[in-house]
């Protein structure tokens, strides 16, 4: 009997795996018992998922731990002091916005506005991309032009539209704050103010933002009940028909990369956003934004870099029929910087139903945020 089952179930892997290789286009799901008995094994097990062939994708996994250590209390010195910078008014000119007004822990280190609010109430020209999991990215902001946490937080401290402070006097200004020289003293050893400092006690604390445990990191642990039928459908059409591996693999979701989605609104001055191109000058890069993690995506709204989607189901409608597809006309056909949709990018042939099951998956790797204490501010 075991040798009949094994047989079965070896045919049903290899019937899948065909339908991946050609395009993922299966239009009859194999039963959630199939489903379920296939994705009950180890990610090793899987079927390979329907990816283009030059992608380099990273099956899904489990939730990694961040790269710091609560061991030591020099670490943990840091960290508090990074945390009070992180809600502090007073990094801003105007003594009225700190870094938790576009990244809330409550909101998952977002700020829920399709664009975020600075100085003097003047609208950003992005949405504010969650902190969650920071510490991962390679490169930082939609475009990726900061390369770690402590240049990434310079610019929005400077931004004469965010937080309007000269970073140059910050220290300075820190420094006539009394109870902040007995924090720099147990974080640095003496009580002197840099910029430098300043920049390693918040780049530290952004270094403790990460994901919870999702219903689905239990699954993969081995409690198989924790994803409902309909989320295991959703996980395979994630991994198959859908496409979505092609950018959104590995443990936290996300190819680490930059592409374009077809919303660079191209000669509207008013929204046109060439993104990675404005810092690379490559042709190349015209159009592309960072990948962002998908973990705990059901509670990051608005979505992508302008925060055009309020509604998970018109993304996934979106991306169904394949994002913007933009065709060049009259004297765009000779531009060079005319944009082009990433290739990676077609339409789908979702059923509504299995749109539905897709977000049912995403609302398996999405968790309530931390509770977290808001520190006491030095005087």
């Amino acid at each position: 009997m075991k040798k009949v089952l094994f047989g079965l179930t070896a045919l049903l892997l290899a019937l899948i795996q065909f339908s991946f290789n050609n395009a993922g286009l299966l239009s009859i799901l194999p039963s959630a018992d199939s489903l379920r008995a296939i994705y009950n094994r180890p990610p090793a097990e899987w079927p390979k998922p329907n990816v283009d062939k030059d992608v380099k994708w990273k099956e899904l996994g489990l939730l990694p731990k961040p790269p710091v250590s609560l061991q030591s209390t020099e670490a943990k010195n840091m960290i508090e002091l990074g945390k009070v910078l992180f809600y502090d008014p007073r990094l801003s000119g105007s003594n009225q916005i700190s870094c938790i007004s576009c990244h809330a822990p409550e909101m998952h280190w977002s700020d829920g506005r399709q664009v975020s609010l600075g100085h003097n109430q003047m609208a950003n020209s992005r949405n504010a991309p969650s902190l969650e999991n920071v510490w991962y990215y390679q490169k930082l902001f939609w475009d990726g032009r900061a390369k770690d946490l402590e240049e990434q937080l310079v610019g929005p401290i400077s931004s004469d539209i965010e937080m309007h402070q000269d970073f140059k006097a910050l220290p300075q200004k820190l420094t006539k704050i009394k109870g902040y020289l007995p924090l720099f003293a147990d974080a640095f050893g003496d009580n002197k103010i840099t910029g430098e400092r300043i920049a390693k006690a918040l780049a530290t604390y952004q270094l403790t933002f990460t994901s919870r445990k999702s219903d689905f990191d239990y699954f993969l642990e081995g409690n198989t009940k924790r994803l409902t039928d309909q989320q295991i459908e959703g996980l395979h059409l994630f991994r198959t028909k859908a496409r979505c591996m092609n950018c959104h693999s590995g443990p936290l979701f996300t190819d680490n990369d930059f592409h374009n989605a077809g919303l660079t609104y191209y000669g509207r001055a008013k929204y046109e956003d060439l993104g990675r191109y404005n810092i690379t000058k490559k042709v190349e890069d015209v159009g592309k934004f960072k990948t962002p993690g998908l973990r705990d995506v059901m509670n990051t709204k608005p979505w992508f870099h302008n925060g055009l989607f309020d509604n998970m189901e018109g993304v996934m409608n979106m991306y169904n029929a394949g994002m913007p597809q933009p065709k060049a006309k009259g004297e765009q056909v000779n531009d060079p910087l005319f944009p082009k949709t990433d290739p990676l990018l077609k339409p789908l042939g979702l059923t509504k139903e299995e749109r539905l099951a897709i977000i049912a998956f995403l609302q398996s790797i999405t968790t309530e945020p931390w509770r977290i204490k808001a520190p006491v501010m030095p005087m």
